[in-house]
C-alpha cells in the first residue's frame, strides 16, 4: 500500500511539472526515431504530438522545440502533456493562411479521375511545416544533434455528396480520414420556401409535381478560408448510381432550363431550386422516388471566381448514364418522392359518357329500320304492278 501511494505521488509530481528531466523518462529515454511525431489533420486545425523523452535524451527540452522558427508567438508554442505514456509536446494551430504558425500552403491541380472524370481541374491543398530544435550552445561547436520533425496534411477540395433515403430534410455523417478531409462539415437540406426557413419533410404520398424544391448545401465548422461551389447536381433512381439513368440539374454553368441557381461559390453555402418531376421509367408506380446528388468543390475564396468562368469540361444537361461506380465510404443522402399523375376519368363522367353513347346508338338503329321498311314497301308495290302488266298481255 505504501509503495502504491508512493507511485501515485511520483506520477502526480511528474504531471504537475512544466519540464521533465532525463530521469523522469525512464524506459522512454532513447535516441530519436522517425515515428516520434503524430499528426492529426482536422477540418479546422492541425494537431501535432511529439515524444519529448527522445528530445531530452538528445539534450533539449520542450521549450527548445520551435514550430516553423516562430519563437515569439505564444499560440505557436508547444504544451507538455504528461498524462499519456510516453509524454509528448503538443502543438495546435488553425488551417488559415497568415494564422497557421508559419505553415506552408500549396494548392495543386490535376485531372479528375473516377466520379470526377468530367472535370479537368481537381484541386488539393497541402499544409506543411517543420518543428526544429533550438540549440542554446554558445561557441564554435556543439554536441547536440539537430532535430527536425516534418508534418504535412493533404486536403482534397472536391467531394461527392451522395444522399441515402430519409424522410426528413437532411442528414450529416462524420468521416475519419487519416489524410484529413472536410467532407464531414458538409450537409444537404431540402426546403419548401425561398427563404430557406421551412424544412421540407417528404409526405407519405410524395410532393406534387411542379412544386418547387429548394436545396441548400452548407459547410459548418469549416475554416473560413474556403467557400462552397457546386460543380454538378443530378438526380438518379438509385441511391448509389452505377450504370443507372440520371438527369443533370446543372453541370458547371450549364443549367437545365427549369433549374435556378441562387448562390454558388460566394460563401460557405450554395442554394438552388427546381420543380419536382418524375422519372418516366417509374410511370407504373404511384410514387416516383429518386435521389439528389451534388459533386461539391471547396475552393479558396480568392480562386472561386476562376472556377465559375465555365472553362472546365461540362457534361450535357440531357439524360445520361453514370459509368463510374461510387467507392467513397462516407456518403450523405436525400430522397425525393413525387406523385405520379393519372388520366383516369371520374366515375360520374364515365357514366355520363356511357349514357350519351347509348342514346346515339338507339337513334341510329331507328333510322336504319325506317329506311329498310320504305325500301321493302317500294319493292312490293313494284312487283305487284309488274304482275298486273304481265296478266293483261296474256
Amino acid at each position: 500500500m505504501a509503495l502504491f501511494s508512493f507511485l501515485i505521488l511520483t506520477s502526480l509530481c511528474i504531471v504537475g511539472r512544466e519540464a521533465l528531466s532525463l530521469s523522469d523518462c525512464g524506459v522512454y529515454a532513447r535516441r530519436p526515431e522517425y515515428t516520434d511525431i503524430g499528426v492529426m489533420c482536422g477540418t479546422s486545425a492541425i494537431e501535432l504530438a511529439i515524444q519529448i523523452c527522445p528530445a531530452i535524451y538528445t539534450g533539449y527540452n520542450g521549450s527548445l522545440l520551435i514550430l516553423n522558427r516562430i519563437r515569439d508567438n505564444v499560440a505557436c508554442k508547444g504544451t507538455l502533456d504528461t498524462s499519456v505514456a510516453p509524454p509528448v509536446m503538443r502543438f495546435s494551430f488553425p488551417i488559415s493562411e497568415g494564422n497557421a504558425c508559419g505553415s506552408n500552403f500549396l494548392t495543386t491541380s490535376a485531372p479528375g479521375t473516377g466520379i470526377f472524370s468530367d472535370f479537368s481541374n481537381i484541386q488539393t491543398v497541402n499544409v506543411s511545416g517543420v518543428v526544429r530544435s533550438f540549440d542554446p550552445t554558445i561557441g564554435t561547436i556543439t554536441y547536440n544533434a539537430e532535430l527536425k520533425y516534418y508534418y504535412s496534411c493533404a486536403y482534397p477540395l472536391e467531394y461527392l455528396i451522395n444522399n441515402t433515403q430519409v424522410d426528413v430534410s437532411s442528414s450529416t455523417t462524420a468521416l475519419k480520414d487519416n489524410n484529413g478531409s472536410f467532407i464531414s462539415t458538409l450537409s444537404m437540406a431540402l426546403y419548401k420556401d425561398d427563404n430557406y426557413t421551412k424544412p421540407l419533410a417528404m409526405p407519405p404520398l410524395g410532393v406534387e409535381l411542379r412544386t418547387n424544391i429548394y436545396v441548400e448545401v452548407v459547410a459548418s465548422s469549416l475554416t473560413s478560408q474556403y467557400f462552397v461551389l457546386l460543380d454538378r447536381c443530378y438526380a438518379s433512381v438509385s441511391p448509389l448510381p452505377s450504370n443507372d439513368s440520371s438527369f443533370n440539374l446543372f453541370v458547371s454553368c450549364s443549367l437545365d432550363q427549369l433549374t435556378t441557381v441562387l448562390e454558388n461559390g460566394d460563401s460557405q453555402k450554395a442554394r438552388f431550386y427546381f420543380p419536382a418531376f418524375r422519372f418516366i421509367e417509374q410511370q407504373n408506380q404511384t410514387i416516383s422516388t429518386y435521389y439528389l446528388h451534388c459533386i461539391t468543390r471547396l475552393c479558396e475564396r480568392s480562386t472561386c471566381s476562376s472556377f465559375k468562368r465555365c472553362s472546365r469540361k461540362k457534361r450535357s444537361v440531357e439524360t445520361t448514364v453514370v459509368q463510374d461506380s461510387i467507392t467513397e465510404p462516407s456518403v450523405l443522402t436525400v430522397a425525393i418522392r413525387a406523385k405520379t399523375e393519372s388520366s383516369i376519368l371520374p366515375k360520374d363522367e364515365a357514366l355520363s359518357g356511357a349514357q350519351t353513347d347509348g342514346k346515339g346508338a338507339s337513334v341510329g338503329l331507328g333510322i336504319a329500320v325506317a329506311v329498310l321498311i320504305v325500301i321493302g314497301v317500294t319493292a312490293i308495290l313494284m312487283a305487284a304492278s309488274f304482275y298486273r302488266k304481265l296478266k293483261r298481255l296474256s
